[in-house]
């Protein structure tokens, strides 16, 4: 019983450590770039960030403001960094939705314009806006 015991015990531990959505092999983000990204009027086929999001504090476009959301989306869902949560947003937007928006308003497809760094770029972006 007791060897039985430090084998569950053993494999408990082994199983802790970080969330799987904390770990990423997202490539690192450039934020300069990350910023011509959410400029950019269309990216492929879909309207760009700007397209929809202000940067300006309290102006809201089609969909929220942008201008602190680098210091707000660490504190959006308990447990999930900024980066993952803005990375889900981008993702699979319709997961979050801004209090005060409806489901359905930002383009899922915008997520498979992007390649794997310009996303990283972008989330990067993102989280400098303070």
């Amino acid at each position: 019983v007791l060897l039985l015991m430090l084998v569950l015990m053993l494999a408990l531990t082994a199983c802790g450590g970080s969330a799987p959505e904390e770990s990423s092999d997202a490539p690192a983000g450039d934020a300069a770039a990350g910023e011509m990204i959410f400029a950019q009027t269309l990216v492929g086929t879909q309207p760009g960030c700007a397209t929809c999001h202000s940067l300006e504090p309290g102006v809201t476009m089609f969909g929220p403001s942008m201008a602190t959301i680098g210091a707000d989306a660490g504190s959006r869902v308990s447990g999930q960094s900024a980066e993952v949560y803005l990375r889900k947003s981008i993702q699979a937007p319709d997961e979050h939705i801004a209090d005060g928006f409806s489901a359905g308003l930002m383009p899922a497809a915008l997520a498979d314009e992007l390649s794997a760094q310009e996303l990283s770029d972008l989330v990067a972006y993102l989280q400098t806006l303070k």
